[in-house]
């Protein structure tokens, strides 16, 4: 091979690496700006950065496959009608209503269309379309279990209900008064 030849074959490879080093700056930023900090939750999970980035691509794909609907207006307010008496119920019954609105964010999700899976595949697959408040699902449904075991405290189920409201509000589209719009 002449030298001006191996100058041309490295030059090729010094570019390509390159180029596939910017496309995967390029794939990470977005994956971060699309899943937030369920991004970095990914990486400390894996414990490699490309491993959860390729899981994260996994879960969009699985999810682009579902038929997620927005809910109608009749069903938004009986929704709503139902968590402002799930709400009404923490106060003569705390255990009670971690429970109801575990179940009813579970129903508004099976209304929407995603597939009721175990827990962790549910998280997981609103990771991609609510990833900021996907942590406040998990936080809530760990308070949910420890209810189960005797173990939650009153403090902890209001921080329960706290948590779940925010995903509720998040899957139903509802926006609080006087927030800043959301972004889709």
């Amino acid at each position: 091979m002449s030298t001006v030849g191996l100058f041309v074959l490295i030059a090729v490879i010094v570019i390509a690496a390159i180029v596939w080093a910017v496309l995967q700056k390029r794939r990470t930023a977005l994956l971060r700006r699309r899943f937030g900090p369920e991004y970095n939750r990914a990486v400390n999970e894996y414990g490699d950065r490309r491993k959860a980035e390729r899981a994260l691509e996994r879960r969009t794909e699985r999810t682009e496959k579902y038929h997620i609907c927005p809910l109608g207006s009749e069903e938004q307010q009986r929704f709503a009608e139902d968590w402002r008496q799930t709400q009404a119920r923490f106060v003569d019954d705390p255990r009670l209503a971690v429970r109801e609105a575990d179940r009813l964010v579970t129903d508004v999700m099976r209304s929407k269309g995603y597939p009721m899976g175990d827990f962790e595949r549910r998280a997981e697959d609103i990771s991609v379309d609510h990833p900021h408040v996907v942590r406040n699902y998990r936080v809530a449904h760990h308070i949910a279990a420890s209810v189960e075991e005797g173990k939650a405290t009153t403090e902890e189920l209001r921080q329960a209900m706290v948590h779940y409201r925010e995903l509720f509000d998040e899957m139903l589209e509802i926006q609080p008064a006087g927030a800043p719009e959301r972004r889709r």
